[in-house]
């Protein structure tokens, strides 16, 4: 994929049900799921009872875009990462065109968690998330839902799923259904910001 991105060959591939990862040697490629994990937008939604004193204690707000670059490098930062240097530069051109997001919890000025994801008609993919403060993603996920909702997003794809997020009430669908309700949430013209 080396050279000059084509921002709109990026967001067809995403639109297909398709998501970009770097191997171990960075080398990176299209990837897809036989079972796609979603983050509920329903009642089906809930986070952990300690996080309800969290919440209620407003340790933490709420930005978007306010640190793009540190959101990717935050989520980036991990000894085994799919997001590769070549992918942190297609995630800023998608976010200068328009398609890619940063979604934080801030304490104070300092950056606590984001969210990275892309927001596509009525889908919001959700690509990796990170904390440097304790529960700072955890926040950031209960916002973000609530921040969805608002926006009338009916779809938010989590890609794979994983026992943290099953916490929050991910579930997974076959990949057929899930290609289905992507190309029904995909008609929708939603607005992230």
């Amino acid at each position: 994929m080396g050279g000059v991105v084509d921002t709109a060959s990026i967001i067809q591939g995403y639109a297909r049900g398709y998501f970009l990862m770097a191997d171990e040697g960075g080398r990176l490629d299209w990837y897809s799921s036989k079972n796609r994990a979603l983050i509920p937008l329903d009642r089906r939604f809930r986070y952990p009872k300690s996080l309800k004193r969290v919440l209620n204690q407003n340790r933490f707000s709420v930005a978007i875009n306010r640190d793009f670059a540190g959101v990717c490098a935050g989520c980036a930062d991990r000894s085994l990462t799919w997001i590769s240097p070549e992918l942190m530069q297609i995630y800023q051109q998608l976010h200068q065109a328009g398609w890619a997001y940063s979604f934080e919890t801030w304490q104070g000025d300092q950056l606590a968690g984001g969210i990275l994801g892309l927001a596509i008609g009525g889908v919001f993919i959700g690509e990796s998330m990170f904390y440097k403060i304790p529960d700072g993603s955890k926040v950031a996920m209960v916002k973000l839902v609530e921040h969805l909702r608002e926006r009338n997003f009916c779809l938010f794809d989590a890609q794979m799923q994983n026992p943290h997020l099953a916490r929050f009430g991910a579930y997974t669908i076959p990949e057929q259904e899930y290609h289905a309700r992507l190309e029904s949430a995909l008609l929708k013209h939603c607005h992230f910001v």
